[in-house]
């Protein structure tokens, strides 16, 4: 059911959890003005169509459900699929952290996902399968065979 937000709600929640909703939108489309559209969308989400909440994990992760949902979508759209893409940049981070970063970027989205929830996000696996609708053994092997892939990348580069 539908829960009436005011606009102070709404602020606050921004302050608490846009910076989560940002990074994980660019962890799924890879660009800095599109994470900031979808930011703003689930914010809107978040006006419009938010639930009664229990407590506040459980508003962060229906806002972070939502971003997934909402890129998976936008990913799967027929101008996403028809757009080249302009620039190669990465969020601004401190240098010790830009190679990481850059590898966990480059991961397969399968593995990227999981890999980003539960190291920048700091989620168990039972609230990332819930996330990403899986099933808790398909995230611990995601988040595996994802830290095999960064093994592999880390220790080949220069």
């Amino acid at each position: 059911m539908k829960q009436p937000i005011s606009p102070s709600q709404l602020e606050a929640a921004y302050d608490a959890y846009g910076a989560a909703v940002y990074r994980l939108a660019m962890v799924f489309l890879r660009q800095h003005a599109d994470a900031e559209d979808m930011t703003q969308e689930v914010f809107c989400r978040l006006f419009d169509r938010s639930p009664a909440f229990t407590d506040e994990e459980h508003k962060k992760r229906w806002l972070l459900q939502v971003t997934a949902n909402l890129c998976r979508d936008q990913l799967r759209s027929f101008w996403r699929r028809q757009v080249t893409e302009l620039e190669d940049t990465l969020p601004a981070a401190p240098p010790q952290e830009l190679e990481a970063l850059s590898a966990v970027l480059g991961l397969p989205e399968k593995y990227r996902l999981p890999i980003h929830l539960h190291y920048y996000e700091g989620y168990s696996v039972a609230e990332i399968g819930e996330i990403l609708k899986l099933g808790q053994s398909a995230v611990k092997m995601r988040l595996k065979r994802g830290r095999d892939l960064l093994k592999i990348e880390l220790e080949v580069s220069p």
